[in-house]
């Protein structure tokens, strides 16, 4: 069997013929000339090669392997039957795509990866550092970590995340210079003024449901959610790519809104925290759930003060949901989209991040959740267009 040069890195001989491969293989650093392999390596012609087998043919070609995709490598061959070497994993493994099999193999979870630890490689760059911290911010399992770190390349950056928070300080800073206010804009008579708050005498205006996380009641308000945004919400998209991080943020912030509606019924509704504790409830939520796997540093303390964060900014909504409205009669802005944020972070996102190298369609319990969720933005529809005139509540004037 004559092999490609550029093609076959490992030098194993299996019955179907290889796939072109570029010039360099990802996570290849030598080149063979073409050879002929013994046939004894793969007799049955089965696909499948013993890790020995696989690891004489590398030390008889003096060829070395990139140690990530070794060890990885090794780990699937751990989770086959026979303990064996698929062909098609390694040419998966070879053109960093994530297979089936692979995602099999780590639902499975049956294998421990050998060697090192990814945290004590030494030599890295700046960036690689940042994409090492992140692994082990988000990841619980060493097999996962070193196949982000060898598979993340930038691209797409972080990008949702980054423009949603551009976004939101950019309206902020639109209306403080137009108000000239910049704590407490709430107080402000033309704060509710605006087109993007959720008011319950506007909730036939569908966008007010999605937009009001524009808006924010002052620079204090802006700064907490901010804050835990980027620092829950960058390296969560970095790992779970911004499909993931933004249905949750947006189902977080629908749930918000409708959940104020059903249960507080004249308050008007502002901020981002519905988007923000759905993302920061799932991560910790799944912190919790794979505490033992979690090798992030302090996280016991990085945990407190995410708690600390979430607690203050939550007090300082209840307070100002009952402190002397702007509006009279109009309430102040509603703490209970917090509420609503948290439960989807419990439930929908803790499934979401759960499993990162499974997708979405292949996950029952997602369907269930998500179908749940459904039901809820259906209920609370129904509820908005017949419970306020059915209850007779006596809504405040719009603004």
């Amino acid at each position: 069997m004559k092999l490609p040069s550029e093609a076959y890195c490992a030098t194993t001989h299996f019955s179907t013929p290889p796939p072109p491969f570029p010039k360099q293989a990802a996570g290849c650093n030598f080149f063979l000339p073409r050879l002929c392999v013994p046939p004894q390596y793969d007799a049955e012609n089965s696909g499948f090669i013993s890790t020995e087998q696989f690891r004489d043919l590398l030390a008889t070609h003096g060829s070395e392997l990139d140690p990530h995709k070794l060890e990885v490598l090794l780990a699937l061959a751990d989770g086959n039957a026979d303990g064996k070497i698929c062909y098609q994993d390694f040419v998966n493994l070879m053109s960093n795509k994530r297979s089936n099999s692979f995602r099999r193999a780590i639902l499975q979870g049956s294998r421990q990866l050998k060697g090192c630890s990814l945290r004590d490689e030494v030599g890295l760059g700046l960036s690689q550092r940042l994409v090492r911290h992140v692994a082990y911010e988000t990841l619980p399992r060493e097999v996962d970590r070193k196949w982000y770190f060898d598979s993340y390349t930038y691209c797409p950056p972080p990008w949702f995340i980054l423009a949603i928070t551009i976004a939101e300080v950019a309206v902020f800073m639109y209306y403080g210079i137009q108000l000239d206010r910049l704590v407490l804009q709430v107080s402000s008579p033309s704060f509710l003024k605006s087109p993007l708050p959720y008011h319950p005498q506007l909730r036939s205006q569908a966008w007010r449901y999605f937009s009001y996380v524009f808006m924010h009641t002052g620079i204090e308000h802006l700064s907490l959610n901010m804050a835990m945004q980027l620092l829950v919400g960058v390296p969560l998209e970095m790992v779970h790519g911004a499909l993931r991080i933004g249905l949750i943020y947006v189902c977080g912030v629908l749930a918000g809104s409708l959940a104020v509606s059903v249960t507080d019924m004249t308050a008007p509704v502002v901020g981002s925290s519905g988007g923000v504790y759905a993302l920061v409830s799932a991560h910790l939520a799944n912190v919790v759930m794979n505490w033992s796997g979690m090798k992030c540093q302090f996280k016991l303390f990085r945990m407190a003060m995410a708690l600390v964060c979430m607690s203050v900014e939550f007090g300082r909504a209840v307070w100002l949901r009952f402190y002397p409205p702007a509006f009279p009669p109009c309430p102040n802005p509603s703490f209970v989209a917090h509420l609503g944020g948290v439960l989807v972070g419990l439930t929908l996102g803790v499934v979401v991040l759960q499993n990162y190298e499974q997708r979405l369609q292949e996950q029952s319990l997602f369907w269930i959740f998500f179908c749940v969720y459904t039901l809820f933005v259906l209920c609370a529809v129904f509820w908005n267009v017949f419970a306020y005139s059915l209850l007779d509540v006596r809504i405040p004037p719009a603004p």
